[in-house]
Parts: C-alpha cells; sequence; structure tokens
C-alpha cells in the first residue's frame, strides 16, 4: 500500500505534506506529494509499493505537527455505485489488515459537513454487515478508515489504533465552557488532552499547583488554570475578567509579559501572545534553560508563508538551547483543532527541582 492519507485542516496542505515527506525521507521512505489547497487532506504517494505500510509503522503519529490523521490508504475509488454502495466497496475492503471499527469521514470542510450526516448513517450501516460478515473484529489492532469527498469517490484505508489520531476526523470535540471569559480557553484544554494522558493528570494537572499565564487577558487560558484549581499568576497589562479575580486563586500584575521574571519557579508556565514567533520562542526558552517552570504549554503564531521552515526553525532553536544547558526535557507541538495561524507546544523539563 503506497497511498498515505493526512487529514489537515484547510490552508494547511502544503505544510502537512512537506512534514510528513521530510520524515519519511529520513526513514527511507521516498515519493512524492499531491495536494489542493483548502481541501483539508493531502496525499504522499511512495515509490515503494508498501511505503505508506511502512510509514505508519517506522514513524510516531504523535511527533507530526500538520496532521489531524492519517491513513495507508488504496490509490482513489471512483464511480462507485450509489445504489449498492456496501456491495461495491467491500471487495476493497478484504483486502486489508484486520480491524476493529469503521470510521467514515469527510474533509474538514463547508463541502465535507455538508456529508456528515451521510458519512453518519453509512457508517453505521456499513458497520453492521462488515462485523456480520467478520471483517471488522473488536479485538483488531487497526481501524477502518473510509474517507468520502462524494457520495460515490472515496479513500479506503487502515490506521493503527495506537499510533494515530484517536478522534473522528482527528478532531477532538470540546463544549465552551460558558464561564470562560474567552474562547481561547479551548486551546489549552485541547492541548491538555493532546499531550498529557488522562491517566497522568493528576500528577501533572492537580489541585495545589502554581502557575504563570503570559499575556493572561482577559483570562482564558487563567480559567482553565483556576478550574483545576492552581493559583495562578497572571501577566498582562490589559484588565482581567471580574469572576476569576472573585475566585481568591488569581494575582493579576500589569507587567510585560516579556520582562517578567518570577521570584520563585512554578509548576506551570502557559502563553498565548500574539507576537513574532521568535520573539515567542526566545522568551519560553529563558523561562525553560533558567528553570523558571516545570512544564510549559505556549502558542507560536505562524507567518503567511513558510510556515513549516518556521516552526522548524523555532523548534531547533529551543532544543539546541536546552541541550546547550544540559536540560533533559520532552517536547511535542501540534497544530491543533482549535489553533488557527498557529500551533501549541508542550515542553516538560525532567531533572526539574524548582
Amino acid at each position: 500500500m503506497n497511498h498515505l492519507l493526512l487529514y489537515c485542516r484547510p490552508g494547511f496542505e502544503k505544510e502537512c505534506a512537506a512534514e510528513v515527506r521530510e520524515l519519511c525521507e529520513q526513514q527511507g521512505i521516498y515519493g512524492y506529494c499531491k495536494l489542493e489547497e483548502n481541501s483539508g487532506y493531502a496525499l504522499f504517494v511512495s515509490h515503494q509499493p508498501d511505503g505508506a505500510s511502512l510509514a505508519v509503522e517506522k514513524l510516531q503519529f504523535h511527533d507530526l505537527v500538520f496532521v489531524r490523521q492519517w491513513v495507508a490508504c488504496l490509490p482513489i475509488v471512483e464511480g462507485i455505485d450509489t445504489e449498492d454502495r456496501i456491495g461495491s466497496l467491500i471487495e476493497h475492503v478484504s483486502g486489508l489488515p484486520e480491524c476493529c471499527e469503521l470510521w467514515v469521514e469527510p474533509a474538514d470542510t463547508t463541502e465535507g459537513r455538508e456529508m456528515q450526516r451521510f458519512c453518519n448513517s453509512f457508517g453505521s450501516a456499513f458497520s453492521q454487515v462488515l462485523r456480520k460478515k467478520g471483517i471488522l473484529q473488536r479485538k483488531a489492532a487497526c481501524r477502518l478508515h473510509i474517507f468520502a469527498l462524494t457520495g460515490s469517490c472515496f479513500y479506503i484505508g487502515y490506521a493503527p489504533v495506537v499510533n494515530s489520531a484517536p478522534w473522528p476526523m482527528g478532531i477532538m470535540r470540546l463544549k465552551f465552557p460558558n464561564q470562560s471569559p474567552s474562547r481561547s480557553t479551548l486551546k489549552l484544554e485541547e492541548a491538555w488532552h493532546w499531550f498529557i494522558p488522562e491517566n497522568q493528570w493528576h500528577q501533572y494537572i492537580s489541585s495545589g499547583k502554581r502557575a504563570v499565564d503570559l499575556g493572561a487577558a482577559p483570562g482564558g487560558w487563567t480559567w482553565q488554570l483556576v478550574n483545576q484549581n492552581m493559583f495562578v499568576t497572571a501577566i498582562d497589562n490589559g484588565p482581567m475578567a471580574e469572576s476569576l479575580m472573585e475566585t481568591g486563586q488569581v494575582k493579576h500584575l500589569t507587567e510585560d509579559a516579556f520582562t517578567y521574571q518570577p521570584h520563585k519557579a512554578v509548576d506551570w508556565m502557559v502563553c498565548d501572545i500574539v507576537d513574532k514567533p521568535t520573539r515567542v520562542i526566545k522568551l519560553m526558552t529563558q523561562w525553560l534553560v533558567n528553570g523558571w517552570c516545570r512544564e510549559t504549554i505556549f502558542n507560536l503564531k505562524l507567518p503567511m508563508k513558510q510556515r513549516y521552515p518556521e516552526v522548524k526553525s523555532c523548534l531547533d532553536y529551543l532544543q539546541n538551547a536546552l541541550n546547550d544547558a544540559g536540560v533533559r526535557y520532552s517536547i511535542a507541538a501540534k497544530h491543533l483543532y482549535h489553533d488557527r495561524e498557529e500551533i501549541t507546544v508542550h515542553v516538560r523539563l525532567l531533572d526539574y527541582h524548582g
């Protein structure tokens, strides 16, 4: 199987394709990319007949920044009989690795969302047939994906359950908490779900921890910290929401986030400042090299062009600085669903004694 289907945010197809092609080449998997701007997906086509299968086996999905989901798939299947889709598609499905479940998904575009109802109903009906025929096995290691472009045009493939996104379309659906002062709160909530397994939340996101929110106003990210019963120092020249100040868990300092320095190291530092990514990454590096926080989640706002090279440059800068300082760390980055022209980065210091 040599087609690797990549879901992404519409408008980021080039970044998605460039990233995967580069990582595949590092593993000796060579090919070319096919994409259409604002389609919400891209394809990496390997020169090796099993290149896509090798990619989802050798690469770690969690290392990908711009890819929401990946699927090792067959070439596009077109002209399916709309009067008997199930009968027409079974022969394509039966040659794939054994799968535990079926997801029928559209692209995350206006046209794609109009197909969501069809995907839901067809997926339910097809799943029942596949289970009756023994093609779907609940304990299988892979998941069957059908990516629907139209009612008669599909990509069909599979993804390893433990090495892919655990949500349909690669999108985590979160409900906006009405108590939060801004919708940006969903960025931090999604980041916690993405970067920190829920069974570790009690260790890393728990009551009594101390946090700093750089560029906090009006308090969307501070709200998430307070909601986890943390004590927060909010740094911003702008006003914070009164509801947050009334909790007694927030201290608001009207200072410049780029010059503020904590008197004592904290458990968490978060940052959603709108500024050049090179300036923000230097600030984050200063905090981490100096050990001012044990853990951080921050956003890097991306330029309109050369977005993938900019991301690589910023992350390389941070990692080189931490390596030079002899700091042990873990780092991950993701273009989350609630991000727009930005990516979210998570860094944890592994030898933290703050």
